[in-house]
């Protein structure tokens, strides 16, 4: 096997299969490794002067800032992040869907008003950080592992789950942070995945519930309560009052029965964390393949973390639907680019510590791997952070590329699964939506297998195609969304990573 991965004819770098001693020779570019060179880094394959581009995937990753010579490691120490014009030419990249004539199907919970659930939770939701603690005192009276005998009846019903925030308070009643707050809530509150939901404040929050309500169009009744803590009497009559309500809602929330619907109705939320030099490689494109699959079969799925697709937005931009999509997207890059300035830092402050060890450099690297998880499909749309799409097809969500917050407004947007790769290791779930794991190496895979659902190494040691794991995670979406549980799931992950984005001051 070729000890190196060339990705683009017009790169001057490659990438480590393995650990590459000084002295290996490289055929295949005439070439002789000079040094160490761990696996997952690149290497350069001819000169490069200080100043010249750095090309990986045909595009510009950065600049030398020193001579570099063929055969040598390209890290840290020798390339850096320069700004660099970008070619968008809007929609010069779109192509027509070529949709299925069978669409796949998958057995989901159609709810009365049509919507398709992949999951049936009941949720307890706060207005403010002050009722979280009733909040979770109320799930917990209902967990299968702590009180088996309350959930009893009710085998149809995969969980009640509280979702708190340190959130709600000290900020201003008109600002955007309680703007986008409420929206984030009222996205989990209709949510398909929730068969009913229970909102819990304090009573004097600057989130009062009401105006959540209000902003949100949300409207009581068998499904959804709200209550305070100060109209309660305290907190064992909130926590006894909360109990009461579930237990009302639980026997309609049991009813659900599965049945096969149209691929379709699956919304997927696309994440990357831990991301290393094989990211870009194997499991994003490999997930890319799978998006592709799903928009030909009438699905949908997110794609977001504007951070981290920063440097390669042109690429996505030349996808665009329209100049509008195209325009939206370029302008949520502008609003990011004055709101890291105002913060004092820079969009260049990717990659992590953990993205570095495993061979990227610079965040133009970064980004040009996390865009491989969109695959190829047409920009249909480009919607604020917690905003439902308004077409089918590939989306974009204004996030952050924390993976909390980020996955935090994806399924506020209608995800009902998220599909997240990694390199480094994660260890990460996001009720009510399942969530699905997949390795960029086979090393992370063998380390780490409770945690990850599927592995995409295979790519990397020559054993499988892109497209070929592609189909592999399409039927794992069939699957997961049909009721098959996710390792996350089974760890019980998914409270304490609901995460809403905190935007401004705290005061």
């Amino acid at each position: 096997m070729n000890p190196v991965i060339r990705i683009h004819a017009d790169d001057n770098v490659v990438i480590a299969r393995h650990q590459l001693l000084g002295g290996t020779r490289l055929e295949d570019e005439g070439v002789t490794v000079a040094g160490l060179v761990p696996p997952g880094h690149k290497l350069a394959t001819r000169a490069i002067g200080r100043g010249d581009a750095v090309v990986r995937y045909g595009q510009v990753i950065g600049q030398a800032t020193a001579d570099i010579a063929p055969g040598q490691h390209v890290h840290t120490h020798n390339l850096a992040y320069g700004d660099f014009a970008r070619r968008h030419e809007p929609g010069s990249a779109q192509r027509p869907t070529d949709f299925v004539a069978e669409p796949a199907t998958f057995e989901g919970i159609v709810r009365a008003d049509g919507r398709v659930a992949t999951r049936n939770y009941i949720g307890v939701l706060t207005s403010v950080n002050c009722s979280a603690t009733a909040a979770r005192a109320i799930a917990d009276h209902f967990r299968r592992d702590v009180h088996p005998e309350a959930l009893a009846a009710y085998p149809n019903v995969d969980g009640v789950v509280a979702l708190t925030h340190g959130m709600g308070c000290a900020t201003a009643a008109d600002g955007e942070e309680l703007r986008v707050l409420r929206r984030t809530l009222g996205g989990y509150a209709r949510h398909a995945n929730f068969a009913a939901v229970l909102v819990v404040g304090l009573g004097c929050e600057t989130n009062q519930i009401q105006g959540l309500i209000a902003q949100e169009g949300l409207a009581e009744g068998a499904r959804l309560a709200t209550f305070s803590i100060q109209d309660s009497g305290g907190t064992a009559k909130t926590v006894a009052r909360g109990v009461a309500l579930i237990e009302a809602m639980l026997p309609e929330a049991n009813r659900v029965r599965r049945q096969p619907v149209p691929a379709s109705h699956l919304l997927v939320g696309l994440q990357c964390g831990g991301s290393d030099g094989y990211s870009g490689i194997s499991a994003n494109p490999a997930l890319g393949a799978a998006v592709d699959r799903l928009v030909r079969h009438g699905g949908s799925a997110f794609l977001s973390e504007t951070p981290e697709i920063y440097g390669g937005e042109h690429l996505l931009t030349r996808r665009a639907v329209s100049a509008e999509v195209a325009a939206r997207l370029q302008a949520r890059i502008a609003w990011w680019e004055a709101y890291t300035a105002r913060n004092g830092m820079r969009m260049d402050n990717n990659p992590s510590a953990g993205n570095k060890a495993g061979g990227l450099t610079t965040i133009l690297e970064k980004s040009l791997g996390a865009i491989a998880k969109s695959g190829t499909s047409n920009l249909v749309d480009v919607v604020e952070f917690a905003e439902a799409p308004r077409a089918r097809g590939l989306v974009f969500m204004d996030t952050p590329g924390y993976d909390p917050v980020s996955a935090t407004g994806q399924v506020a947007g209608g995800a009902n699964l998220i599909c997240f790769t990694t390199g480094r290791g994660s260890a990460y779930g996001c009720a009510p939506s399942p969530s699905l794991k997949f390795s960029t190496n086979s090393a992370l895979w063998a380390k780490q297998q409770e945690d990850i659902d599927l592995d995409c190494g295979g790519i990397v040691e020559g054993l499988e195609s892109v497209d070929e794991a592609g189909e592999r995670i399409f039927r794992l979406m069939l699957a997961t969304a049909s009721g098959q549980h996710t390792k996350s799931e089974i760890h019980g992950y998914g409270q304490n990573e609901f995460v809403p984005w905190q935007l401004g001051a705290v005061m």
